[in-house]
């Protein structure tokens, strides 16, 4: 991979943002990623390396950190909005028009979070996607894509938790998930193994409680927002797999939420579930480092 990427330029950041959109800086995960894309749609693998390489661009135009860059931390989002529209509507000039600009937009709204020090994940992707949703449903309507037209039969079996991971990035096929899934596993296998299992746990606790129908969650719509979540929060000490557990409520709860007044979710219950957590955590270690102290001083002073 090193010498191929010597030959090519831009392509081992590239590859490195579209595999952080699972957050692993790893260029072969990132390649597996874009063949899963591609099994998926021709049009989705195609925006997504057009937004990646439009988001790096725009971090070396605009003189973002050099480290930043090669790490893959100005493709994810801007990848992203290159998977989602061709996912909502068909492959139409202005929509291809809307993925550079949306990747640009993204890009930087990615770097101001960072400058920023605020750890808001896909966020900017979120965003982005939700103005173009708007722009392309209400003030310049564009066909939906084939792909939203199908219609999908599914067994209700343990392939869920694949499609969980392959949702993360609009995909719905067990093949693609899959590829997902080992693609984060070669770079991080307890993030993997973490994930995998927070998919199972979020579609039980949707389909116990009723908060998807039962076709969404065998497609793995249940479930890719807690994938992420476990990503995060992954970890071998016994509280990593409270706090994904938590996470994985709350972005639950989240999705629940947006779902009764008709939002489309994206990301965003994994954003919100995650920083909730984050919020959370930094309280509960903060508390103990106070405790702590506490004690410390209490046993200088005897």
């Amino acid at each position: 991979m090193k010498s191929l990427t010597q030959r090519i330029p831009l392509l081992d950041p590239v590859l490195k943002g579209i595999g952080q959109i699972m957050l692993q800086e790893n260029a072969w995960t990132g390649l597996l990623f874009l063949a899963g894309i591609f099994c998926g749609s021709l049009q989705m693998g195609i925006g997504a390396i057009l937004a990646t390489l439009c988001g790096t661009i725009t971090a070396q135009v605009l003189k973002y950190k050099e480290e930043e860059i090669e790490s893959g931390l100005y493709g994810f989002s801007a990848a992203l909005v290159g998977v989602a529209l061709p996912f909502y509507f068909q492959s139409v000039a202005v929509i291809w028009i809307a993925i550079v600009i949306g990747a640009i937009l993204a890009t930087m709204l990615q770097h101001f979070f960072i400058v920023k020090k605020i750890p808001v994940f896909t966020f900017p992707f979120v965003f982005v996607t939700w103005i173009l949703l708007y722009i392309f449903h209400q003030l310049y309507p564009v066909a939906p894509s084939d792909v939203l037209m199908m219609e999908t039969q599914l067994n209700e079996d343990f392939a869920h938790a694949f499609r969980g991971f392959g949702q993360v990035i609009f995909q719905g096929g067990t093949i693609a998930g899959l590829l997902f899934f080992i693609a984060v596993f070669i770079s991080s296998p307890i993030s993997a193994l973490y994930a995998m299992a927070a998919g199972v746990v979020a579609a039980a606790i949707s389909s116990c409680l009723s908060l998807n129908p039962q076709e969404s969650i065998a497609m793995g719509l249940g479930s890719y927002n807690a994938v992420l979540c476990a990503i995060v929060f992954a970890g071998t000490k016994v509280m990593d797999g409270f706090w994904v557990l938590l996470s994985v409520v709350l972005a639950l709860f989240v999705a629940w939420l947006m779902a009764s007044f008709n939002f489309t979710l994206l990301t965003f219950p994994f954003v919100a579930g995650t920083c909730l957590t984050l919020v959370l955590k930094n309280v509960h270690t903060n508390f103990f480092k106070i405790e702590k102290a506490a004690k410390s001083g209490a046993n200088q002073r005897h």
